[in-house]
């Protein structure tokens, strides 16, 4: 087991889908799919910390919350019914901050969501200090969760995981000499990607020719792209949020940068957002809609069935986040914070829609997909499958 040591404008902005936090109550009421007897219900009622508002919210926020939507539905008929306290954090690190504060004092007992890594750096300690769980399914900039403490717990692959897995793939499929990187260094997830970028490429023996940063808040990245297609790089490594994501995608189309794009979490939703621009480009991430195992699969045709589209990543991972938590509160002795925490700590092995899941001891998510895909024609297919 591992153990480690408002205002009315708040007010309006939540977003409530239930009132009380009365704690635990458990009644027969229930039998699962497949069983014959009844299983006792645990209710329990959670703080949900998203993106609803701002550039965050449609490419994270709102397939989290669809994700989490989904799962709770399904785990109803499983023995554990959320009951979910919805805040905004409005796409900033302030909102976040806000949310957090603001469930901590409702007195749930775990929050989930706060996706951003920048986010989540300042959020979760609020978490950590009033000693509720704080788990994050999307967040993956290294070592966040060891960082922050013992209450903190991720669902996303860390970037020193994905990044040495995906450029040992890409680089044995795509061959590549040469690379630069063009990353935000307001952000701590493209900082992180960059950092662990820097050291793999190193270890490949694949020369950094450029390194260009910018700003979360910049719009124009002509000088940077430039500079970088002026040095021919054999492959430009994008490490940015959505938003930048598509700029830069965009824009390098745009002044015709030869070198093939490798945008690590490029997601479908990207891919339409820049049309033809994002040509062959190559992503890698932990969860595809691929995956033909029959658990990914059932998600993914219940998620089709219920919002008409296929599921992004996110919401995959969120999804995955509420049943390893479910799973938690069913082996914990109660629902108090501690108990769900410890529960949390022992996962090892679930089974999910990333694969079989667990946490290592510092609170960071541990399972063996990983996803290389390209766009071929708008979608994104298997790299290498043409």
């Amino acid at each position: 087991m591992r153990i480690r040591n408002v205002s009315l404008f708040a007010l309006v902005a939540i977003a409530f889908l239930v009132v009380g936090l009365s704690g635990c109550e458990r009644m027969t009421s229930v039998i699962p799919p497949g069983e014959t007897e009844p299983v006792d219900i645990i209710e329990v009622t959670i703080g949900i910390a998203l993106a609803r508002t701002g550039d965050n919210a449609e490419p994270y926020g709102e397939p989290m919350y669809r994700g989490l939507e989904l799962a709770r539905e399904e785990q109803r008929l499983h023995g554990v019914n959320f009951k979910f306290f919805v805040y905004d954090n409005k796409s900033t690190v302030e909102g976040a901050k806000e949310a957090v504060q603001f469930l901590v004092n409702q007195g749930v007992p775990a929050i989930v969501g706060v996706g951003i890594s920048t986010h989540l750096k300042e959020a979760f300690p609020i978490a950590q200090e009033a000693g509720v769980v704080a788990f994050s399914p999307i967040s993956s900039a290294a070592g966040l969760s060891g960082e922050v403490g013992d209450y903190a717990f991720r669902a996303g692959l860390a970037t020193n995981i994905l990044i040495p897995r995906g450029v040992m793939q890409t680089h044995a499929a795509l061959q590549y000499q040469s690379a630069a990187i063009i990353y935000d260094s307001a952000d701590t997830y493209s900082t992180s990607l960059k950092d662990e970028l820097t050291t793999t490429l190193g270890t490949a023996n694949v020369d950094i020719l450029a390194t260009e940063e910018f700003v979360t808040t910049d719009a124009d990245f002509m000088t940077q792209l430039s500079n970088i297609n002026s040095m021919a790089p054999d492959v430009l490594f994008v490490a940015a949020l959505s938003t930048q994501m598509v700029q830069i995608i965009t824009q390098a189309d745009a002044l015709g940068v030869s070198s093939r794009l490798i945008v690590p979490d490029l997601t479908k939703a990207e891919v339409d957002a820049v049309g033809a621009a994002a040509g062959n480009a190559v992503a890698f991430a932990g969860w595809s809609e691929l995956d033909a195992s029959p658990k990914n699969q059932a998600f993914v045709q219940s998620y089709m069935d219920k919002y008409g589209y296929i599921p992004s990543p996110w919401a995959a991972q969120a999804y995955a986040s509420l049943n390893i938590l479910a799973n938690a509160i069913r082996k914990a002795p109660s629902t108090d914070a501690t108990a769900i925490r410890d529960a949390l700590a022992e996962t090892m092995d679930f089974d999910t829609v990333l694969g079989p899941f667990s946490f290592d001891p510092n609170g960071e998510a541990i399972y063996e997909q990983i996803v290389v895909l390209e766009v071929q024609d708008g979608s994104l297919q298997p790299l290498g499958s043409q």
